[in-house]
């Protein structure tokens, strides 16, 4: 899943005194003011699109609502996949899947949850046109999803046009919503109105400035694979919306609140000195790559593209800006994902090799080349070229605001001019197909570089549909040496998530899918 460009600027020159008196004011006009008895707080980087859980495609907005909304299954904290408002799923058979929901579920306003809510929700986001008249953005994670059919009050069965493995892994990802709500207020209020079954129950939104919600003392408790189960911790939590890194690391070490998000990699030593704070991390989800224009000339020559893959030092980039806190990639996957190959050649650090490759290219003297990117990403991208400047390789950076330069890359007309763009892409179901497809598959809507292997697009069209496990994998190895081999892309890294923690916040721990679950979550 793609989402807007995360912002990891410096905060190396900001004092600390500095940061506490920008947190103070930040903070004076608060929504609560001081902090009330069981009340938490999240710094956090992004406000919300929307809290219809239907209508975004957007990493930021699904954390919020995943606080107010559960799913039919969500993922515990080593990411494995567990009921949720499902009692159980099973397979019928290669196209049917059956869900059992839980008995006596109710949402915030105590209506009755039963298996009619969770095929309105699963009609709403595969049907064509079935949000007054617009179709969800989130089909596409749903596959081939056709619909679904009522057995009786707690069993849906899901019906699908083909095979497809991955439809548990996938199911996480989308929360659900009360059907007698949702008819009532209509789609467009969907926006703002919550109705779900969830831990927490929407106050108030205040665009731009806060989501404040509160404890639903009628919840279910949750996932029975996730103790404690039960109603949440907190009486109250805060989203405060601090799009600006050096301000909300001043709220965390001015104590205004609890956890912050995309804590910069510069601010590690100086939350890791303070008495009030500590850093947090987890294997993130999200692959950076510099996507080439295999279109334009000289990135149609594979050996102009392996050239560029060993010009770059990534470990270098990983300790000095990213402090440590990624690991290298040779290809497309995390580590941590479904059928990883482990055994990819290493694109080591060789400028000289760069060169000998440019030069059996027909590139003697070096090439030319600009990289795309957006303001959150200037310096690493500005470091990625003063490395490719060690093996004849003259890059510039060009910096482009994220809503201009995603749709340039989108189409090979509307990128035919391009050199290279540096961008990332989202794997949270730790599952091949869903980065590879969007990403590799000849005019995914993610394949930035234009890569086309007919090879590559059979491999990902039969392991789509094939059901059994070690097959799969088989098929996603090869696939992924044979990418490895093309280099479409200058394979970069895997970044942690980098979270700021307070000292008093305790039974919170960060996920690798970035959910930020504030269910077991208690202040001191």
């Amino acid at each position: 899943m793609v989402d807007a460009g995360k912002n990891r600027q410096s905060v190396a020159t900001c004092s600390r005194a500095l940061l506490t008196a920008g947190a103070l004011v930040l903070f004076a006009g608060m929504a609560g003011g001081a902090y009330a008895a069981g009340e938490l707080r999240v710094g956090f980087s992004q406000d919300a699109q929307t809290l219809d859980p239907a209508n975004h495609r957007n990493r930021e907005t699904e954390t919020i609502i995943r606080n107010l909304c559960d799913g039919i299954l969500t993922r515990d904290p080593a990411m494995k996949v567990v009921p949720d408002l499902a009692e159980s799923i099973r397979q019928i058979d290669a196209t049917t899947w059956e869900i059992k929901v839980r008995d006596g579920l109710k949402s915030h306003s105590g209506a009755p949850f039963t298996a009619a809510d969770i095929k309105f929700n699963l009609d709403r986001l595969t049907k064509e046109n079935a949000m007054g008249g617009q179709t969800s953005p989130r089909k596409s994670l749903l596959g081939p999803v056709t619909g679904s059919e009522l057995v009786d009050a707690r069993t849906v069965r899901v019906k699908l046009s083909a095979p497809w493995a991955i439809l548990p892994a996938m199911l996480p990802f989308q929360e659900m919503v009360s059907e007698a709500h949702a008819k009532k207020v209509g789609d467009a209020a969907l926006a703002t109105s919550v109705d779900c079954v969830g831990p927490y129950k929407l106050v108030e939104w205040r665009r731009g400035d806060a989501v404040i919600i509160a404890r639903d003392p009628g919840y279910y408790g949750g996932a029975a694979a996730i103790p404690p189960v039960g109603p949440a911790k907190p009486d109250r939590v805060i989203f405060k919306i601090i799009p600006e890194n050096a301000s909300r690391v001043a709220a965390l070490l001015a104590g205004e609140v609890d956890i912050i998000n995309e804590l910069p990699p510069s601010a590690i030593k100086q939350v890791e000195a303070s008495d009030k704070a500590k850093v947090m991390a987890v294997n993130g989800t999200r692959t950076f790559f510099l996507a080439l224009n295999m279109a334009k000339k000289p990135f149609d020559d594979p050996r102009v593209r392996k050239a560029l893959n060993h010009a770059v030092d990534r470990k270098l980039i990983i300790d000095r800006i990213l402090a440590g806190k990624a690991t290298a990639l040779n290809g497309v996957m995390s580590p941590d994902a479904f059928a990883f190959n482990d055994k990819l050649p290493e694109y080591a650090y060789d400028p000289a090799l760069a060169k000998t490759l440019l030069a059996e290219a027909g590139h003697p003297n070096g090439i030319e080349l600009t990289i795309d990117t957006t303001g959150a990403f200037k310096s690493t991208a500005e470091a990625i070229a003063a490395l490719l400047a060690r093996s004849n390789i003259k890059a510039k950076v060009q910096v482009w605001e994220g809503a201009v330069l995603s749709p340039m890359w989108a189409t090979a007309e509307k990128r035919a001019e391009r050199d290279a763009y540096f961008t990332s892409w989202g794997n949270g179901a730790l599952d091949p197909s869903d980065i590879m497809v969007p990403t590799l598959r000849t005019k995914g809507r993610g394949n930035f570089a234009g890569f086309s292997n007919a090879k590559v697009d059979a491999l990902l069209d039969a392991a789509e549909t094939e059901t059994d496990q070690t097959k799969r994998a088989e098929m996603y190895k090869e696939a992924q040496a044979i990418v490895n081999a093309e280099a479409p892309w200058v394979f970069l890294w895997l970044p942690q998530d980098l979270y700021g923690v307070s000292k008093r916040l305790k039974g919170w721990q960060p996920s690798a899918d970035s959910r930020i679950n504030l269910h077991d979550a208690s202040v001191d």
